[in-house]
């Protein structure tokens, strides 16, 4: 079953003027290592970096929405975190704030699955995520 859905689109260039001005103190208030280790890798060019950063920017807002939160009432942006699965399909990390609400906004004998989309075509980034409950196998 759908508990949320949430998705964000945004301008890559306004986070690169977020960047350009703050550095790396918006940087360590919005991403988690794992994140700025990925965008790192990617460092063949400016722009390939700062696409990285917008994706997983929007993956946060949608992830938040799909809680049913936003920002706010616990749930922060390093709450959220986009990782990669074995196979390399992206889902979101949650701790603190965020998995709380996630944790309470699943039903008992449920686990939570959370989807994710990422994309971008300069100049915009694009998040979509859908998180589910699926029940736990008895046997």
């Amino acid at each position: 079953m759908i508990l949320g859905i949430g998705s964000d689109l945004i301008d890559i260039r306004r986070v690169a003027k977020v960047i350009e001005r703050h550095g790396d103190r918006f940087l360590d208030r919005v991403f988690t290592e794992v994140e700025r280790a990925k965008a790192s890798r990617r460092a063949k060019s400016e722009k390939m970096v700062v696409a990285t950063y917008a994706k997983r920017f929007a993956a946060k807002e949608a992830c938040s929405k799909a809680l049913g939160t936003g920002i706010r009432n616990g749930v922060w942006w390093r709450d959220m975190g986009v990782v990669n699965m074995p196979g390399g399909r992206p889902t979101m990390a949650l701790t603190g704030g965020a998995k709380a609400r996630l944790d309470a906004m699943t039903p008992p004998g449920y686990e939570a699955r959370i989807d994710l989309s990422i994309t971008d075509d300069w100049p915009l980034a694009q998040a979509f995520v859908i998180i589910s409950a699926v029940s736990i196998s008895q046997g």
